[in-house]
């Protein structure tokens, strides 16, 4: 990763606030700050409290890399536009970024001013820097002062400029994600919580918001991002402005504004209505290219297949992103997955089962991600019988067949551990997991309860538990023992 960023802000001509009393309790301060992370165990610092974010509008201007071999990097100028409402009364606040410079902040058209970055605990301006440790490297947080302070419900809008240069983040298992740069543009894939390698945040999966996006880049590049386009594209002066809209809530780590030689296709509508937006890389290789031509086009039978299973499809669009560089993985960034080098018919599936499973409801904690992953893959399973091929029970029979002395059921995939998101386990036993609740409760009462899940908790997040209480609402069964022997148990399963 790059140099590390850092800047903390306070508003022109105000020095350090002291506290002040709240009215009816004293020695309590009125205002204080937010918390400077977002409470989840896997990634303190990650995230943050006081102020729930309503809408991201990112003005992103970019330049690739040059055409010599190395370093692959390139160049980011950006305004993120920021709409939010205090939670609490607020004396200050922190933002999510790394990797990039802050040149300036307004908060409701006040400006603040910024300084390099101090020695961690040093004063400037009146408002403190500090270093804090998150999960993938040290960072700083942006930490704005605002003057006059917030009340909480009101109105706020934050403008951040930023930019610098990008390269290529990795995560904590050392594994590319975030602004990751390309030779010929940007593939932006950022779980679990690598968007704040490219915009200022709050980078934790509760507060969802909505998104609209302008993407200037070099004419003859295309950039793609979440929703739907509003308006075509406009070319001036060697630059062309791309603009992207996604009404619908999202998480953080599912937002894209990937960039590169895309042939942009928008050929197909599912049986419902939904549009298909896809951007494919005109340097994939011709095998590559045939095996993701014939997958994207299944994609509206899929969404129609979905839909009779855990009903409406919960988005503006759907569509893909297929990216001739590579991460190592496909990642179901939100109405458009993005794939590395090739779209396979399975890994579509289980991209687009995401958008109901893990988007439209997320994991109140990443120690929850199992419910994202397991229906992934067990909507997988249930994709290939409905094509004629394995059934879901062959499929749970084949990961039952594991010898229980394999290191497979070590896994906890109720909570893996920061370092096991993308454990094997999670996916696999995952699915299990569900096929077999599907046995314990009946078909009916499986796929009822599934789409009660979605509908209870569209838009927002949930854990294992609302999951099993669902479940049990649907059944009427106790499945305490059930689910503590698939979920927490680190070995496997007697049926």
């Amino acid at each position: 990763m790059g140099g590390i960023a850092v800047a903390s802000l306070a508003l022109a001509g105000f020095g350090a606030a002291g506290a002040v009393a709240a009215p009816g309790n004293p020695g309590q301060p009125k205002y204080t700050a937010g918390d400077e992370g977002g409470g989840d165990p896997y990634f303190p610092y990650s995230g943050n409290g006081g102020y729930d974010v309503l809408h991201y509008d990112l003005d992103l201007t970019y330049t690739p890399p040059a055409a010599s071999p190395a370093p692959i990097e390139g160049d980011l100028d950006a305004v993120a536009t920021i709409d939010l409402v205090p939670t609490q009364d607020l004396d200050r606040f922190n933002l999510d970024l790394r990797g990039l410079d802050v040149t300036a902040v307004t908060v409701n058209g006040k400006p603040a001013t910024s300084s390099a970055p101090p020695a961690a605990g040093d004063e400037v301006d009146g408002a403190a820097f500090w270093q804090v440790q998150d999960d993938t490297a040290r960072v700083w947080e942006l930490t704005i002062q605002p003057r006059p302070k917030l009340k909480a419900g009101s109105e706020v809008e934050v403008v951040v400029e930023y930019g610098g240069t990008t390269t290529r983040p990795r995560d904590i298992e050392g594994f590319l994600y975030g602004w990751v740069t390309t030779r010929d543009g940007a593939m932006v894939v950022s779980e679990p919580e690598g968007s704040m390698t490219w915009y200022p945040q709050n980078d934790q999966p509760t507060d969802k918001a909505t998104y609209s996006f302008e993407i200037t880049v070099p004419e003859g590049k295309v950039a793609v991002a979440n929703g739907t386009q509003p308006k075509p594209e406009e070319t001036a002066n060697g630059w062309t402005t791309w603009f992207w809209d996604a009404p619908d809530a999202q998480a953080s780590y599912l937002t894209t504004a990937s960039v590169g030689d895309y042939d942009l296709r928008d050929a197909y509508t599912s049986s419902s209505g939904v549009p298909i937006i896809d951007a494919v890389d005109a340097d994939l290789m011709s095998g590559n290219l045939a095996t993701t031509n014939a997958s994207l086009a299944l994609q509206p039978a899929m969404i129609d297949f979905f839909e009779s299973v855990f009903g409406d499809y919960p988005f503006v669009a759907y569509g893909s992103i297929v990216e001739d560089d590579s991460v190592g993985y496909a990642l179901e960034t939100q109405t458009r997955p993005v794939y590395s080098r090739v779209a396979r018919e399975s890994t579509v599936a289980h991209e687009l089962a995401h958008q109901w499973f893990g988007n439209a409801v997320s994991p109140e904690l990443w120690q929850y991600i199992w419910l994202n992953e397991g229906w992934a893959s067990y909507a997988e399973w249930l994709w290939a019988e409905e094509q004629g091929g394995e059934t879901a029970q062959d499929a749970f029979e084949g990961v039952m067949s594991i010898p229980d002395t394999s290191s497979f059921w070590d896994v906890v995939i109720g909570d893996p551990g920061p370092t096991g998101l993308f454990a094997g386990p999670v996916y696999d036993r995952g699915a299990a997991t569900l096929h077999a609740l599907r046995l314990e409760v009946g078909d009916d009462d499986f796929f009822a309860a599934a789409q009660l899940w979605l509908e209870r908790y569209d838009d927002g997040t949930a854990t294992s538990d609302d999951f099993q209480a669902v479940y049990e609402e649907v059944s009427g069964l106790d499945l305490d023992a059930f689910f503590e022997t698939w979920l927490y148990t680190p070995e496997k399963p007697v049926i």
